[in-house]
């Protein structure tokens, strides 16, 4: 009996040992100009100026990279190296995006609906089959497989039987955003889940902790990171889905647009389109990053100030 009480109370101690390393602040020594105390205070919360000075400084790289991308485009198209039926000028892009805007508008909200209606969907059900893999052996040996096997099915050749068993209605496009965005959400959420220290939950169950409890402190709280990695790729796949769906049997969305200028050879539309197509994706993918922030500041990479999408 003194054994066990000792085992008990060691594990909590370790336990409470890495709770504490994993709350404390980085005690990594910085001059006393920087503003940080050296002591275990929590560091002052940055001002708006400061936040807009680290702001800019994650920009100006990919703002760089932009420019030079752009330019490059600009010369090649003005030079006519390539016909410009096949890569036209910026100058023509914008004229097209100008000049068509509200009907490209229109065809973009539709494409968004569908992104996030699928991307939501996706992130439900890819949790839940996540946790019931991660809590149930049985579970894991019955669904995994179909997953797999769900995910290597190219989604191109089943958008036609979409289209045949729901119509030609935004369904089928949702339903290939959703097939296309479950996968890594399901993955890293059983590997966020997964990845629970084992002595941590030893020390839920000793005190009492029900597997709900333990689950809404421990192993959702642990498993955020890896779900939140997952979540910015499925959101990016999501607007693919969508746009997959529309080559099939659309009469609206980005999609159907793509498909129209291809068909009658109008590059400036079909550059429009595509930048359209990529500023959705992108907006998605910070707006999930800005969530990320926000959920699990506490996160490494958080504490030390990286961004994982400019750095």
């Amino acid at each position: 009996m003194t054994e066990n009480s000792l085992d008990t109370a060691g594990r909590r101690a370790d336990a409470e040992a890495v709770d504490s390393e994993r709350a404390a602040p980085t005690t990594v020594d910085r001059p006393a100009s920087s503003g940080t105390p050296t002591g275990g205070g929590r560091p002052p919360r940055p001002t708006l100026g400061r936040r807009a000075v680290a702001f800019a400084d994650s920009l100006w790289r990919p703002a760089l990279v932009l420019a030079v991308v752009f330019a490059a485009w600009w010369f090649v198209a003005a030079q006519e190296y390539v016909p410009n039926y096949l890569v036209p000028t910026p100058g023509q892009v914008w004229e097209t995006m100008t000049g068509q805007w509200s009907e490209l508008a229109r065809h973009t909200l539709v494409t968004l609906y569908e992104t996030v209606l699928g991307f939501v969907l996706a992130a439900a059900l890819g949790l839940a089959t996540a946790v019931a893999i991660a809590y149930s052996r049985t579970l894991d040996k019955a669904l995994y497989p179909i997953v797999l096997f769900a995910q290597v099915i190219p989604k191109i050749a089943i958008a036609p039987l979409l289209v045949v068993w729901f119509g030609l209605g935004l369904t089928p496009k949702i339903i290939l955003a959703v097939l296309i965005a479950f996968f890594p959400v399901v993955i890293s959420g059983v590997a966020g889940l997964r990845s629970t220290d084992p002595e941590l939950l030893d020390l839920a169950a000793t005190m009492g902790a029900g597997p709900w409890r333990t689950f809404r402190k421990i192993r959702f709280p642990n498993a955020l990171p890896h779900l939140m990695a997952g979540l910015k790729v499925a959101v990016t796949l999501a607007v693919v889905g969508a746009v997959v769906g529309e080559f099939v049997g659309a009469s609206e969305g980005l999609g159907y647009v793509l498909l129209l200028a291809n068909g009658n050879l109008d590059a400036p539309l079909l550059f429009a389109d595509l930048i359209l197509m990529s500023a959705i994706g992108i907006v998605l993918f910070v707006l999930v990053e800005i969530a990320e922030a926000l959920l699990i500041p506490w996160h490494a990479s958080r504490r030390a100030g990286v961004s994982l999408t400019t750095s």
